[in-house]
């Protein structure tokens, strides 16, 4: 798939695979350094927009790293293929000690997915399931 993208910022560090062909995620890189502390979020402009078809989305996921290592997560993210403005990653700190993002540090990866498009039908019953039915978590007896 062909993806057009735009710098909206010079210094920004241009999105890559690590293992072309083979990595799902594209690394997204922080443009700044930032020192993250417990519980804090923070939003790190990535410095570019994309342009990709229609039937897809771009979302922003967690580098395996960052919440291994530093308690580090990814909120929200979901870029629809409408967007044209700039991409961003949100972390926030779980972790119970403050962390140092650098400047051109890995922060989060960007997945682009094909879409389903829903057409709702509103009904008065719905099927039921074999197992589950309205069993919510932990409906397995495992927790």
């Amino acid at each position: 798939m062909k993806v057009k993208i735009k710098k909206l910022n010079p210094e920004m560090k241009m999105p890559s695979y690590g293992h072309p062909g083979e990595d799902a995620g594209l690394d997204l890189y922080s443009m700044e350094e930032y020192e993250i502390k417990p519980g804090e979020r923070k939003i790190f402009d990535c410095g570019f927009a994309l342009e990709f078809p229609a039937g897809y989305a771009a979302i922003v996921k967690d580098k395996s790293s960052l919440p291994k290592n530093a308690g580090l997560h990814t909120m929200g993210g979901v870029f629809d293929s409408g967007y044209r403005g700039e991409y961003n990653v949100q972390l926030i700190n779980m972790g119970q000690e403050a962390y140092k993002i650098e400047k051109g540090q890995k922060i989060a990866q960007l997945i682009i997915y094909p879409v389903a498009f829903a057409e709702l039908k509103e009904v008065e019953e719905l099927d039921e399931t074999s197992s589950r039915g309205t069993g919510r978590m932990g409906s397995t007896g495992v927790f």
